[in-house]
């Protein structure tokens, strides 16, 4: 099945016309070029806002869009928390032990996606130590995926978590300082948040953390099909 999301998650009925495919395309260039003017933007609260705006666009006027078709006409616009300076902060990033896991995803039963733990990213948040497990895509051409939950997922995020980067989909806040850049600001929901007909890979154990982080998207449930 193609791979149509805005990162790591995918349909569940692709195999539509070539012009589907030619729209995913473009859904993906838009994305790439969207995080590479993050990436060089001088002011993160700047390219914050940029970047709502964008996703706003995509997501009301796209054919790829995960909103239902049905609530676009309604659409106006995704719900975020206030933008938080302090929540974006610069990893340390140190080798580990390789490991491979089949990720499990939603709306596919036993379904899965396999990415291999590669290193793992500490840093401080609200004086709290913190830890992420970065995981490489076991899959053509391979990418960078940081999904995680936190003490918000299920009341006021997605239960099953949000994405911080996937860089297989554009997805990348780059590096500074040879550390890398998590800037929870950009945490959003996978494409299953809208629709189920879309299948995502859901944050493993060792991404769910036991810490609030109210930064990034929020779920607006009343999207969902």
């Amino acid at each position: 099945m193609q791979d149509t999301s805005w990162v790591a998650d995918r349909r569940t009925d692709v195999g539509g016309p070539p012009g589907d495919v030619i729209d995913l395309l473009d859904w993906k260039r838009r994305v790439f070029e969207l995080y590479r003017q993050i990436r060089v933007a001088p002011k993160p609260a700047e390219a914050w806002e940029a970047w709502r705006r964008a996703r706003d666009h995509l997501f009301a006027t796209h054919p790829q869009s995960p909103v239902p078709k049905g609530k676009r006409q309604s659409f106006t616009g995704l719900p975020y928390f206030d933008y938080d300076p302090a929540a974006r902060v610069l990893a340390a990033v140190r080798e580990a032990a390789p490991e491979t896991y089949d990720i499990a995803t939603s709306g596919e039963a036993g379904g899965s996606y396999r990415f291999s733990r590669f290193a793992l990213a500490s840093f401080d948040l609200d004086g709290r130590p913190l830890e992420l497990e970065l995981y490489w895509l076991e899959g053509y051409g391979g990418g960078l995926f940081v999904p995680f939950r936190d003490a918000t997922s299920g009341r006021e995020t997605y239960g099953a978590g949000r994405y911080l980067l996937d860089t297989v989909k554009g997805a990348d806040l780059g590096m500074e300082d040879e550390r890398l850049v998590l800037d929870f600001n950009f945490a959003y929901n996978p494409s299953c948040a809208y629709d189920p007909a879309w299948v995502c890979p859901l944050a493993p154990p060792p991404n769910r953390l036991g810490v609030p982080i109210r930064a990034g998207e929020r779920y607006g449930a009343d999207l969902r099909r």
